[in-house]
């Protein structure tokens, strides 16, 4: 087992291993995450068995979800309300939102519900806390597979064709990857102490579904407010997915700002969450 010297003190004349807390900020050991990464595996195939497991559609929600809300934003955003589409056909507008926005909260969700989720493990043994929140966003990367699958379909059916501009689309993906992992350590970790925190969840994800351009176009935010609107990473993320796939303005400005932001977030995040670490055993 590699556990952090400051944290273990073998026993005299025992095989026992004493395993004590740090005290302060903790440092976040990265090797230790390394060494339990087959753990990690282990904890994103259970994630997918018990997700799909019993269902007569299977993986095809993860097709069927995107597909006909891309449907029903196309009838009355598109047609009703008519919104501005920088001249894409508002199907493949919405659904290139789709992708990046349903990876993010589903990985929001689940990281945010993985430490209750998981309790008993984390009272029988150790093993670094941070596994749990990380394999609540890799676990939704399956159901991002699929919908992306048929995106491609639709592009090609509305004329629209590949560039080398898809080199980029590791960039963003990883992006809302991050964007989700920081808003999920905040979460999880006060979700061990503050149960009401998963019951606010749902209106978060509401709140921050609006405050994102999936719908819209982030050009239609007058200009004095671009600055604040691009401190929502998730603005970069849907824009960056809208021109790799689409061609629409690069978001040279809007991801400068969103990667400091969510940089900010993921580093003050893992600090919380490490420091927090020595109280899930005894709180969950």
């Amino acid at each position: 087992m590699n556990l952090n010297r400051n944290r273990t003190k073998r026993l005299a004349n025992s095989n026992t291993i004493l395993i004590r807390p740090l005290r302060g900020w903790v440092p976040i050991n990265l090797s230790e995450l390394w060494a339990y990464r087959d753990l990690l595996y282990f904890l994103v195939w259970r994630e997918l068995k018990v997700r799909y497991k019993q269902t007569v559609l299977g993986i095809t929600w993860a097709v069927i979800q995107p597909f006909f809300m891309m449907i029903i934003f196309n009838l009355f955003f598109g047609r009703f309300v008519k919104i501005p589409s920088e001249g894409i056909p508002y199907p493949l507008f919405s659904y290139a939102a789709l992708l990046p926005w349903m990876l993010f909260s589903e990985g929001v969700t689940r990281s945010t519900n993985s430490l209750i989720a998981n309790d008993n493990i984390i009272k029988k043994v150790y093993f670094p806390r941070l596994i749990l929140p990380i394999s609540g966003i890799v676990s939704p990367l399956v159901d991002f597979g699929f919908s992306f699958a048929v995106f491609i379909g639709l592009m090609f059916y509305f004329g629209f064709g590949l560039t080398i501009r898809i080199l980029w689309l590791p960039v963003f993906l990883m992006m809302a990857l991050i964007t989700a992992l920081a808003v999920g350590l905040w979460l999880s970790a006060m979700n061990v102490r503050y149960r009401d925190v998963r019951y606010t969840i749902s209106f978060l994800i509401q709140f921050w579904f609006f405050a994102s351009p999936v719908v819209y176009s982030s050009a239609t935010v007058p200009k004095d407010w671009q600055l604040i609107y691009a401190l929502n990473p998730m603005v970069a993320v849907i824009e960056g997915f809208r021109w790799v796939l689409l061609g629409t303005n690069p978001p040279a400005f809007i991801t400068t700002v969103s990667m400091v932001a969510v940089l900010a977030i993921l580093i003050l995040g893992l600090f919380y969450f490490r420091r927090m670490e020595k109280i899930f055993a005894d709180e969950v």
